[in-house]
C-alpha cells in the first residue's frame, strides 16, 4: 500500500540496466547526460520561479565543475571551451528547454491560443541576443534571440526539424491522469539571473491564470511564426504585427497587456513570495525597454551584449561582420567563471544578480527541498552504492534480492524534505527505507 507521502515499494524486476557515465542523476536532484553531443544539464523540480534559476545557475557550476575534472584527457595546448547559448553561427541550433505541471484538465486549446501571443512577444524580455541570420531568414546585424530564426510552425511535436512556437510533447513524468508537462522550447539560455526569473515565472503565471480561466479573449496574430522572427530582427522595437482584429501592435503592446492581466491575478491570489519579484521585475524592464532598451543592459541578455559590441565596434572601429565581434559574443556565454564576459560584468557590478555564490554552490550539493527532488537527491547522496536507477518519476535499488526493488515517486509534490526527511534518517540503507515505506 502507499503512506501519507504517497510513496510504495512497487513490484520487482530482473536487473536489466545500463548505468552508463553519460546520463547521472546528482545530489541536488538534476540529471547530466549528453544529448547529441551536448553535454545537457535539467535541473530539479522546483516550486516556485525563484528556486528555478538558482538551480539554473548551479548547473554552470556543475558544468565548469566537469570541465575542470576533464584537464587530463587533452593533449598540451589543447583547452575544452564550454558556451552556454543556443546556436553555433552554422545554422545549428540546440535549445534550453522550459517544463512547466499543468493540469489535465485544461484544454489544450486554451493554452495555445494564450500561450502563441506570449510566446512570440515575450522574446524582448527573454532574448540572449545573436549576430546575424540564421537558417535562410533576412540578413540583420544582430537580433534579439539566438531561436527564433528557428521555428516554422505554430503548434508540432518536433523540437529538432520543423520547429514549433508551441510544443505538444507530453510525457508529464507523473501521473498522466492529473498532470501534463508543457515543454517549452522557444526559449533562449540566459546568463542573466534577473532575466531567467522574469522568464519563468511570467510564463509560470500565464499557465496559471489559464488554468484558472482568469484570462479572456487572448489577441490573435494573423502569422505568429513570421511575427516571431520579425520582432527578434527588430532590437529597436519598434516593428508591428497584424492581429486577426485588424490591430497593429508592438512586442511591448502585447507584453504590457499580459503584464497588466498578471499584476491583476498576483493581487487577487495567496502565491509564493517570488511572484511578487516576478511582477516588480517585468514591470520595470518593459518601462525601461519602452524608453530605452539599454537601460535594462544591468538584466538582459540581449540589451548588456549589444551594449558590449557597441563599444567594441567604437573603440576599434569594427563593422557588424568582423570576426572579432563574433569572439565577443561567444564570450559572453562562457561559463568559465574567469574568462566569461558575462561573469566579468557581474563580478564588475555591472550586471545585477538575485544569489550569491555560496548560495549557488549549495544548491549543487542539495536538492530543493519542497518537492520529490528532495527525495531523490537525498537518495542518491545517501545509497548511492545500492542505487541501479534514478529517474524523474521512480528509483532503483539493488537490495541484495533475485529483482530490483522500484520506488515510483509519481505525485512532483510528494516527497518532500517536511514528508520524508524523519524516515530517510531512520533508514541506513534502501531496505530499511522501502519497508518504512509500506509500513
Amino acid at each position: 500500500g502507499r503512506d501519507a507521502r504517497g510513496y510504495g515499494p512497487e513490484g520487482g524486476f530482473i536487473p536489466d540496466l545500463d548505468s552508463g557515465l553519460v546520463n547521472v542523476v546528482l545530489a541536488n536532484g538534476a540529471r547530466l547526460y549528453v544529448d547529441h553531443a551536448h553535454p545537457e544539464y535539467s535541473s530539479p523540480e522546483c516550486f516556485d520561479p525563484l528556486e528555478a534559476v538558482l538551480y539554473d545557475k548551479a548547473g554552470e557550476v556543475v558544468i565548469a565543475r566537469a570541465k575542470e575534472g576533464s584537464i587530463n584527457v587533452f593533449e598540451d595546448g589543447e583547452e575544452l571551451l564550454i558556451h552556454k547559448n543556443n546556436s553555433d553561427g552554422k545554422s545549428n541550433s540546440y535549445g534550453a528547454h522550459e517544463n512547466y505541471l499543468l493540469s489535465r484538465q485544461v484544454p489544450f486549446g486554451d493554452v495555445v491560443s494564450h500561450l502563441l501571443p506570449f510566446m512570440v512577444s515575450r522574446q524582448v524580455i527573454t532574448g540572449s541576443g545573436k549576430l546575424k541570420a540564421e537558417n535562410g531568414r533576412t540578413a540583420v546585424p544582430y537580433q534579439i534571440t539566438q531561436r527564433a530564426d528557428f521555428f516554422e510552425e505554430e503548434v508540432g511535436l518536433e523540437t529538432t526539424l520543423k520547429r514549433p512556437l508551441i510544443n505538444t510533447r507530453d510525457e508529464p513524468h507523473g501521473d498522466p491522469s492529473k498532470y501534463r508537462r508543457l515543454h517549452v522550447i522557444v526559449g533562449d539560455a540566459n546568463m542573466s539571473e534577473v532575466q531567467m526569473l522574469v522568464k519563468l515565472g511570467s510564463t509560470a503565471l500565464m499557465l496559471s491564470m489559464i488554468e484558472d480561466e482568469f484570462l479572456t479573449d487572448p489577441p490573435t496574430l494573423t502569422d505568429p511564426v513570421n511575427a516571431h522572427w520579425q520582432i527578434s530582427h527588430d532590437p529597436s522595437l519598434k516593428h508591428t504585427v497584424e492581429l486577426d482584429n485588424g490591430d497593429v501592435v508592438t512586442a511591448l503592446n502585447l507584453q504590457w497587456r499580459m503584464f497588466e492581466q498578471a499584476a491583476k491575478y498576483v493581487d487577487n491570489n495567496e502565491l509564493p513570495d517570488s511572484y511578487g519579484m516576478v511582477i516588480a521585475e517585468w514591470e520595470a524592464l518593459l518601462t525601461d525597454l519602452e524608453s530605452d532598451p539599454l537601460l535594462t543592459a544591468d538584466r538582459l541578455d540581449w540589451t548588456a551584449k549589444m551594449q558590449l559590441l557597441d563599444q567594441y565596434r567604437e573603440r576599434d572601429g569594427l563593422a557588424w561582420d568582423d570576426p572579432k565581434l563574433s569572439m565577443v559574443a561567444l564570450q559572453y556565454h562562457e561559463i568559465d567563471p574567469k574568462r566569461g564576459l558575462h561573469n566579468k560584468l557581474t563580478r564588475t557590478g555591472r550586471m545585477r544578480t538575485l544569489f550569491t555564490p555560496e548560495q549557488i554552490a549549495g544548491a549543487v550539493e542539495r536538492p530543493p527541498e519542497k518537492t520529490r527532488a528532495y527525495f531523490r537527491g537525498e537518495c542518491v547522496r545517501r545509497y548511492q552504492e545500492w542505487l541501479k536507477a534514478a529517474n524523474w518519476d521512480s528509483l532503483v535499488f539493488d537490495v541484495g534480492t533475485d529483482v530490483h526493488q522500484r520506488i515510483p515517486m509519481m505525485e512532483p509534490l510528494n516527497g518532500n524534505r517536511e514528508l520524508v526527511e524523519a524516515l530517510l534518517d531512520a533508514s541506513p540503507d534502501p531496505k530499511t527505507l522501502i519497508e518504512g515505506l509500506s509500513a
